[in-house]
């Protein structure tokens, strides 16, 4: 179970609880909401690890980018030295190994390019998910607030009986 399917049980125990008459507030079983909440709690660092693990590979990529595009390097500059003893050759062996590492520091851009896509998509998933959290929280802060502000309207009336 991942923290979307976690904030779905949520909002839906608070949409499907029973709502107080004449109010827009409801009343929520205070130990399933906890318990989520609790669940949500223990899911979030498995989310911030994939987080830390979509980071990792983008590193990954980068490195084997940056491999590939020295193997491709060490290759023209071989195939440079082996052409270095023919005159006519020296020119075009020249123009070749600055095409080959041209291709490799494009392939190497285009690699990066994808890595910091992939991971940006991973983080705005990541982001929304906090932000959606951030909301239920709020909201249910400010049910409890309405709550104990009622409760205290309620004892002050019942406590001052010439009202």
């Amino acid at each position: 179970m991942d923290v979307h399917d976690k904030l779905d049980e949520i909002t839906a125990l608070v949409e499907d609880a029973r709502a107080v008459p004449m109010s827009a507030s409801a009343i929520v079983h205070r130990a399933d909401l906890l318990a989520l909440l609790d669940e949500l709690r223990e899911l979030l660092p498995e989310e911030l690890t994939h987080a830390d693990a979509v980071l990792a590979d983008r590193e990954a990529v980068v490195d084997q980018g940056r491999v590939e595009a020295e193997r491709l390097l060490q290759h023209a500059q071989a195939e440079h030295d082996r052409l270095v003893e023919e005159t006519e050759v020296v020119t075009a062996a020249r123009t070749r190994a600055a095409h080959v590492q041209q291709q490799a520091e494009v392939e190497a851009t285009r690699l990066l390019t994808d890595a910091d896509d992939y991971v940006d998509r991973k983080l705005a998933d990541f982001e929304v998910t906090l932000d959606k959290l951030a909301q239920q929280v709020r909201r249910g802060r400010e049910h409890l607030a309405e709550r104990v502000t009622a409760q205290h309207r309620r004892d002050d009336d019942e406590a001052d009986p010439a009202s």
